[in-house]
């Protein structure tokens, strides 16, 4: 009686009744087009506002493995998501007050104003509610003319003095070369959604790359990063908290970004993938490889872009924090605030365990510390796995694999993905485990001959 009571009691909270699609629209004209969202907000299982107001205690201190257990059943109700996102991401230590956490966003809300500023002294546009499509400077760092503006050269900051000012720094040159990138890539982005209506939207996007771009000179922007910062600049009210939520999120993929003149960082996890699916299903990681699809790049934007492509917006979103919360570790903040870039805590406390996502509590328990393997990987292993079956009797060559795997968008289901990402996982670590274990009975079988033999020997000679 208790739980029907509880469970009517949710049914008439007007929030859970909200459909997704209404909080982020899409274009009457696109709407045939766009992929069918799955995800709805279901009570008793998924993160409510009241569910999450209770799971913080007077100071303000987060029960994490309240959270981590809500959102792994059901996913994040729209209007938590944001602040919710801010904790997966470890933009925040769930042990942290109210009170400082309020400190901590006002630091970086003005670091970030400091970037911003920066950022325009070097270029007008950045803050000005307009977006660079256009280029705005040579390679050699000489400005581009505006071909709107009768001859003259586009607006700059210091643009008087630019003629006797000292060449500009490698590094600036580089910065400008990708303004008009991320701009391009901006007006594409999210395209179909009501919310880039907005001319004050999209420059906000465009801020906000154009401030990582510079932030993270090794790297700067790459194709792609607009569809990982888009659903953290629409869910984030203050730009400011969204930088730095974004900032979290490259923390994580940064590394399939890394190129250099022959590859590109995402290659290495590819690699991975292969390994995994020829542990998990030879035949199939055979058949693929005959047709000249062992290095799975047809996987390659999957990766790159988190599934942007495989969901509709809002089962994007559902997805992402689907992983996050599964791949939670209560050190997260600790460990990015250390800056040594990594998610992992080594730890086998039971106590910590209780408040790690299910994948990561298989890593802390099974996994070398040295290969953490991130949840993505087994995601497209279980989407690939899912079309076994078709794969193995329609793919003749290769355009048939991608077209097979193209023709999934929209028909996946988040929450079954990433249950069959955590059965491929426990698979792929127990024949891990089995594989060592035989290596490491070889070597004592080895030892215990090479040992028997030397005794024989020696007996031989005496």
């Amino acid at each position: 009686m208790n739980r029907l009571m509880f469970m009517a009691c949710c049914y008439s909270d007007p929030e859970m009744l909200i459909d997704p699609d209404t909080v982020y629209p899409i274009r009457p004209e696109c709407r045939s087009d766009a992929p069918k969202t799955r995800f709805k907000p279901r009570p008793g299982l998924t993160l409510s506002p009241k569910r999450w107001k209770l799971l913080h205690n007077e100071e303000g201190c987060l029960d994490t493995a309240g959270m981590i257990r809500r959102v792994q059943r059901g996913g994040i109700h729209p209007n938590i998501k944001g602040e919710v996102w801010e904790f997966l991401l470890g933009c925040y230590d769930p042990k942290s007050t109210t009170e400082q956490r309020n400190q901590l966003r006002q630091q970086r809300r003005l670091e970030y104003e400091k970037l911003k500023t920066k950022c325009r002294e070097m270029d007008a546009t950045v803050g000005s509610g307009r977006v660079i499509t256009m280029p705005v400077i040579t390679e050699d760092g000489q400005p581009i003319q505006d071909p709107n503006s009768n001859g003259g050269t586009r607006p700059s900051a210091g643009e008087e003095d630019q003629a006797s000012e000292a060449p500009l720094p490698k590094e600036v040159i580089q910065w400008k070369l990708t303004l008009h990138q991320i701009g391009l890539d901006v007006n594409r982005t999210d395209r179909q959604l009501v919310y880039y209506e907005s001319q004050e939207n999209l420059a906000r996007l465009w801020d906000i790359l154009v401030v990582y771009s510079w932030v993270d000179m090794d790297i700067g922007y790459c194709q792609g990063m607009s569809d990982l910062c888009s659903p953290i600049s629409i869910l984030l009210e203050h730009e400011a908290d969204a930088f730095w939520c974004f900032e979290r999120l490259m923390r994580r993929v940064r590394g399939n970004f890394v190129s250099t003149s022959t590859s590109i960082g995402v290659r290495s996890q590819l690699t991975t993938l292969s390994s995994i699916m020829k542990a998990v299903d030879p035949k199939l990681h055979e058949h693929l490889e005959n047709l000249d699809g062992g290095e799975y790049l047809f996987a390659f934007r999957m990766l790159m872009v988190l599934f942007r492509r495989e969901f509709s917006f809002v089962d994007t979103m559902y997805l992402w924090e689907l992983m996050w919360s599964m791949e939670y570790n209560p050190s997260l903040f600790s460990m990015l605030e250390s800056d040594k870039g990594t998610s992992k805590a080594n730890t086998k406390d039971e106590n910590a365990l209780k408040q790690c996502g299910k994948f990561e509590q298989k890593n802390l328990q099974g996994a070398k510390q040295d290969e953490q393997i991130p949840l993505s990987v087994f995601i497209v292993a279980s989407v690939i796995e899912a079309r076994n079956k078709q794969l193995l009797s329609d793919a003749k060559g290769l355009d048939d694999v991608v077209k097979i795997l193209n023709d999934i968008t929209g028909s996946l289901d988040a929450k079954k993905a990433c249950r069959g990402a955590l059965k491929i996982h426990e698979k792929y670590l127990t024949t891990a485990r089995s594989r060592d274990k035989g290596v490491e009975d070889k070597h004592i079988s080895g030892g215990f001959l090479a040992e028997h033999r030397g005794r024989a020997a020696a007996c031989g000679t005496s």
